[in-house]
């Protein structure tokens, strides 16, 4: 395994970085006892780093799996406008994840220089824990090129969590080329930058290796996260991002695997989810919902915001 410097947090930190999202409950849906296997692995893979947000509900397998481990740096991400949000934010991961010191926060899709002053107040709280010494590290995490490019100028934050791809997939106000100055800039004023959505959601897996050397070959990506939610692709990525040569077997295995975004038949046809989507990838025809497969990251948020439970990645 291959170990960088997180800019300037003193982290050191793989370079393959487990996602776990698509293993809990707004995709897969993985039982408890396989989640904690593939964790585990992946820790004898050398994988130090692990990803996860309030939202994902995937405390609980990290916690199973990984418990007092000081070996594993865990980042976290979620919502908050205030103190008092932030400060639920970070009780909840403290109590979730069975830690007294959470390594890193990040607050959630941040969208614009607007976004980030608006939540100044939790920024600020969140950088008093990491002077007390609860919080290691803090961060934002972003679709939008605009946030990258200011980030820098806010000493609050250390991290930054871009979304990147090959494609530029999902970028919301630029191109790939765009997001990549913006990173290379972060990076070079000291900000530590982990990338996500490297195979665009799922979108790249035919394609996976080339996606991932990709997102490998850019020197100032201090490191990538990357979803996981089966043996087969955490051996590959693993592999493909530090530029191996992937098992024949298991590129099979995981390329015949498809994936979509799933809409239960009771829709209630709301519009929720077509609100909280940043890709513009849902409307409402009819009396359901329906998706654009060509625009659909399959990041599943929009599984969150459902109300009747209609919304899956499957």
């Amino acid at each position: 395994m291959q170990y960088r410097l997180l800019g300037d947090t003193g982290l050191s930190v793989s370079r393959f970085c487990f996602g776990t999202l698509p293993m809990g409950p707004l995709q897969a849906n993985l039982p408890l006892s396989y989640g904690v296997t593939l964790l585990r692995q992946a820790r004898q893979l050398g994988v130090n780093f692990f990803d996860t947000a309030d939202s994902y509900e995937t405390y609980p397998v990290l916690r199973a799996a990984l418990g007092h481990d000081e070996g594993a740096i865990i980042a976290t991400k979620g919502y908050a406008y205030t103190a008092r949000g932030a400060r639920s934010l970070v009780e909840r991961a403290r109590q979730g994840l069975d830690r007294d010191v959470i390594d890193l926060v990040l607050l959630h899709e941040q969208e614009s220089e607007l976004t980030l002053q608006g939540h100044r107040e939790a920024l600020d709280y969140l950088y008093e824990e990491k002077l007390k010494g609860t919080i290691k590290a803090v961060g934002v995490s972003t679709h939008h090129v605009e946030v990258v490019e200011r980030a820098h100028a806010w000493p609050q934050i250390e991290v930054i969590h871009p979304l990147l791809n090959v494609k530029g997939l999902g970028i919301q106000d630029g191109n790939r080329e765009d997001m990549e100055s913006a990173i290379a800039t972060a990076r070079s004023h000291g900000r530590g930058v982990y990338a996500m959505k490297a195979l665009g959601g799922g979108h790249f897996y035919q394609d996976a290796h080339k996606a991932l050397a990709y997102v490998s070959s850019l020197s100032w990506l201090d490191a990538v996260a990357v979803g996981v939610k089966s043996e087969a692709e955490l051996h590959l990525d693993v592999a493909w991002l530090l530029g191996q040569e992937g098992d024949p077997h298991l590129v099979r295995e995981v390329q015949s695997t498809s994936r979509q975004l799933f809409i239960e038949w009771w829709c209630q046809a709301c519009g929720r989810c077509v609100q909280h989507c940043p890709f513009g990838a849902l409307k409402v025809v009819g009396e359901r919902a329906r998706v654009d497969g060509e625009r659909c990251l399959l990041c599943g948020y929009c599984a969150k915001e459902c109300p009747h439970f209609c919304i899956k990645v499957v």
